[in-house]
């Protein structure tokens, strides 16, 4: 199965102020989002993140091709728990989720995808 990294132009994760944080998934063209859409469910996402299905949002911009999940932190921003003051590296997970149930016809380096 592909995983998210060969499909997307950019995965970004971030802060969204001291109680949130966003994954924002880019893709370079319409196909590409297509296959995104497609291929990475909520339960899925949420799974990978270890938060419930319920508290994580989603919302697909297809004017911009992107795909964008939002979630509650668990710890304050700066809190002394807080292991991820900027929420960058939820980004470096994401990018290694296999897309459910999907032959792309992307070609990659290992072969087709």
């Amino acid at each position: 199965m592909p995983k998210l990294v060969d499909v997307a132009h950019k995965i970004r994760s971030k802060n969204a102020g001291p109680f949130w944080i966003t994954i924002d998934i880019f893709c370079s063209d319409r196909p590409s989002f297509d296959i995104v859409c497609r291929g990475l469910s909520l339960s899925g996402m949420a799974m990978v993140l270890g938060v419930p299905q319920h508290k994580l949002y989603r919302y697909d911009i297809e004017d911009l091709n992107v795909v964008k999940f939002s979630m509650h932190r668990n710890d304050i921003q700066g809190s002394r728990y807080d292991r991820d003051m900027h929420g960058a590296q939820l980004a470096l997970l994401c990018a290694e989720i296999e897309l459910e149930g999907l032959k792309t016809g992307i070609t990659t380096k290992e072969g087709l995808l």
